[in-house]
Formats: C-alpha cells, sequence, structure tokens
C-alpha cells in the first residue's frame, strides 16, 4: 500500500509537463517548489512501510532538486551551460544516483522505478520551464501522422536490427510472448520510457547540436551515436554490440521526429522496436 500511495502521489506531478497552460503556472520561483514536491512527497509516502528512510536520502534528493530548479536560473544561457545540465542528468541516472536511496524493504518491489520518474521529471521541466526550449512535441498520444510517420521508420529499422542483432550474437528468437502482457509493455513504454528517452535525445540534444553546428544531418548523426553510448551500460559494461544496434535506432527515430516535427513520431518508433523485440528475442 505505501509503494501503490507513492505511484499515485507521484501521477499528478507526471502529468504537469504535457499540458502547456498548466505547466505554464509553475514558471519562476514556483519551479524550484513544484520539483521539490514532485520528488519528496513520492519518497515520504514510499517512506511510511515499502522502503528505509534515510535522512541522507532525503538530503540528496533536496539537494539533486535544487541543483536542477536552479540550473537555468543562475548560470547563463550558454552551450557549455546546456551540456552540463544533460551531463548532471547523465551522471545521475549512469551513476545510479537514486538507487542507495530507494532500496526496498521487500524482494521484487520495484520501486526503484520512482527514482528514475523523479529524475526525468525534474530534468523536463527544468528544460521547459527554466531553459525555455522550443516545443519538443512533448504528450502522450500522438496524432495519426505521428503514428504513420512512427510505423513507417520501424519497418525500415526493423529488419535491419534483426540481422545486425543477431549477426553480432546479440539476442536470438524465442517463442511469442503473452498478447495481453506485450499490449500493456506497450503503453507502459509508450508513456514513460520513450517519452523520457525522446524527449532529452530527439527533443531536446538533437535540436541543441542542429544549432550549435548548423546542420540537421550531423546532429541526427552525432545524437544517435550518443544514443548508442547511452546503451552500452545495458547488460554489462561496455556492450559494443548494444551500442551499434541502439545508435541505428537512434538514427531511425531521429528521422522521423525530422519528418514529424515531433518527438511523438520518434516515440512511436522506439516503442514499436522495443514491443517488438520482447515479443521474439532475447538478450544472449
Amino acid at each position: 500500500m505505501p509503494a501503490l500511495a507513492a505511484f499515485l502521489v507521484e501521477y499528478p506531478f507526471y502529468l504537469v509537463p504535457a499540458f502547456r497552460d498548466l505547466r505554464e503556472q509553475f514558471t519562476g520561483g514556483c519551479l524550484v517548489w513544484l520539483m521539490l514536491a514532485s520528488v519528496l512527497a513520492p519518497y515520504l509516502a514510499a517512506a511510511t512501510g515499502a522502503l528505509w528512510f534515510t535522512w541522507v536520502g532525503l538530503v540528496k534528493l533536496t539537494a539533486l532538486a535544487l541543483a536542477m530548479g536552479l540550473w537555468f536560473r543562475v548560470l547563463p544561457s550558454r552551450p557549455v551551460v546546456d551540456v552540463g545540465f544533460l551531463a548532471l542528468v547523465a551522471a545521475a541516472k549512469l551513476g545510479r544516483f537514486m538507487d542507495p536511496i530507494y532500496l526496498t524493504r521487500y524482494q521484487g518491489l520495484q520501486i526503484g522505478v520512482l527514482g528514475d520518474v523523479g529524475l526525468y521529471l525534474m530534468a523536463v521541466l527544468a528544460l521547459m520551464l527554466g531553459r525555455r526550449i522550443p516545443e519538443t512535441g512533448y504528450g502522450f498520444w500522438p496524432s495519426v501522422r505521428d503514428w504513420k510517420i512512427g510505423a513507417i521508420h520501424f519497418l525500415y529499422y526493423a529488419p535491419l536490427a534483426c540481422a545486425v542483432g543477431l549477426s553480432l550474437k546479440a539476442v536470438r528468437f524465442t517463442r511469442p510472448g503473452d498478447p495481453l502482457k506485450l499490449a500493456l509493455t506497450f503503453f507502459g513504454v509508450l508513456f514513460v520510457l520513450t517519452l523520457m528517452e525522446e524527449f532529452l535525445f530527439r527533443g531536446v540534444l538533437q535540436r541543441w547540436i542542429e544549432e550549435w553546428t548548423g546542420s540537421g544531418q550531423v546532429a541526427l548523426a552525432v545524437t544517435s551515436v550518443l544514443f548508442g553510448a547511452a546503451h552500452l551500460w545495458y547488460h554489462g559494461f561496455p556492450n559494443w554490440r548494444w551500442l551499434i544496434i541502439a545508435g541505428l535506432l537512434g538514427w531511425f527515430c531521429g528521422r522521423a521526429r525530422n519528418q514529424a516535427g515531433s518527438i511523438r513520431a520518434s516515440m512511436v518508433t522506439h516503442t514499436l522496436v522495443i514491443v517488438a523485440w520482447r515479443a521474439f528475442f532475447v538478450v544472449v
């Protein structure tokens, strides 16, 4: 019950960035308070029985929220500042900053995802309301055009990914998964995982590199390489096979975003790939 309460507390915070009129109410000084509440409230709810409460954990969450909330208010708008912010988010994620904070009291209780969601949510709020990045198409449900473009790029990528994955011995075929479980996985991945990753990589980083270099093709290539590099930690570091597989996926997701002008098209491509992977393959 405390775990369920923690997720329910996080849920309204998670909705805020997707609604422009709502999120604009939290500009200025309200932003830091919103970010503090978005990570502290779920943590305290979970600490009533689902995880081990520590004052160190509370202080670490507070410090991270303050650092991210004040980043663009204190520092000037410069490329090095933008890169530093993304580096902070990447370091917190890859360095597993949240893991010691969300130590569950029960084996099998996947409450640590609250930490990842909290980190991502703070990054989105800081970039949208602090950095004031241009509109990315951030939202939960793709348009008909987004579905079409995303699905087409999935069909482009799928045979290539299959050939590369099997030739590199990164995956092998398995029996198809349960359809109901795969359907639930699809929406869970679409509304959380790919929304997170596509916003940061295609919505923010790729656009910034376009502005810095003046070249959409350079931005697409560099972002794809960085997206692949983020998967070096997948199933043991350094996993060079997944750098290649994920880098290729990043290329097609980036093309979908360019064609649609929205990250929701790349979300569709990304989500279809993950679900197809889980349906027909297992990682070797």
